[in-house]
């Protein structure tokens, strides 16, 4: 049974953190999995493979619900991507597919907060070559556990515009939680935005890490790359994790 702490004043407050340490700031890695790699995203390197897997979204509705995009050309979406990579936060990576060692994606660490241990996974961009494979949430699980197990982060959020009903549906798919929505929080491309708030916490990180080893597994996809059984299948032991 968990027992509220309470301060001398008879308050309650919150768990004590003796043994917290800030978590690194070692971004720069790259992240190697069996279908797909997560690597820091080079501009020279990355920007036509990327534009070229980009282009085959020909109605360009996945440009609707990011702050930028769609480019006219080749150039202003690599004019955009130099400013967009200059930076650390966000620090963006590009998601190789090991078949054809080409970039067919991209996501970012962003509003990174070391000293508390917060991090958040946005900027997420899937090519249609991308979407709804293993290569996709083999990206995902990379970077979280990236996030836990190298660098230490006690929280990992995800946020999305409040109507974006497919990257609601995908955080809920990969194991986070959703915590509210935070209304009038931002304002992009002209109009309004609330931002709906999700996690995943240090304390649901090991089951959830089982479940996506277990469905990323080779025998849990037929021949024709289509899953066997569900990553929803595997989750059982992290709504337990959640009850306690």
């Amino acid at each position: 049974m968990n027992h509220q702490a309470t301060n001398n004043l008879g308050q309650p407050i919150g768990k004590a953190l003796a043994e917290w340490l800030p978590c690194s700031t070692a971004h720069q890695t790259t992240m190697d999995g069996y279908y797909c790699s997560v690597t820091p995203l080079i501009p020279e390197l990355h920007a036509y493979q990327l534009y070229q897997a980009f282009a085959e979204d020909l109605s360009g509705k996945n440009w609707t619900y990011m702050p930028y995009g769609p480019f006219c050309d080749e150039l202003e979406f690599r004019e955009w991507l130099v400013e967009a990579c200059s930076a650390e936060d966000p620090f963006f990576y590009a998601i190789i597919d090991n078949q054809t060692a080409k970039a067919v994606g991209m996501a970012s660490y962003l509003r990174i907060t070391p000293s508390v241990g917060v991090i958040e996974v946005g900027h997420i961009h899937f090519s249609p070559q991308l979407q709804k494979t293993p290569l996709a949430t083999q990206a995902m699980f990379l970077m979280m556990q990236h996030a836990f197990d190298q660098l230490g982060y006690r929280r990992y959020e995800w946020k999305c515009d409040a109507l974006n009903q497919s990257s609601k549906s995908a955080a809920k798919r990969l194991g986070f939680s959703y915590e509210g929505t935070f209304r009038q929080a931002t304002i992009y491309k002209g109009r309004n935005r609330d931002s709906a708030w999700f996690s995943v916490l240090d304390s649901e990180w090991p089951a959830l890490k089982a479940a996506f080893i277990e469905w990323l597994q080779v025998k849990n996809f037929d021949a024709q790359g289509v899953q066997i059984k569900s990553l929803h299948a595997f989750l059982d032991k992290l709504a337990v994790a959640r009850a306690l």
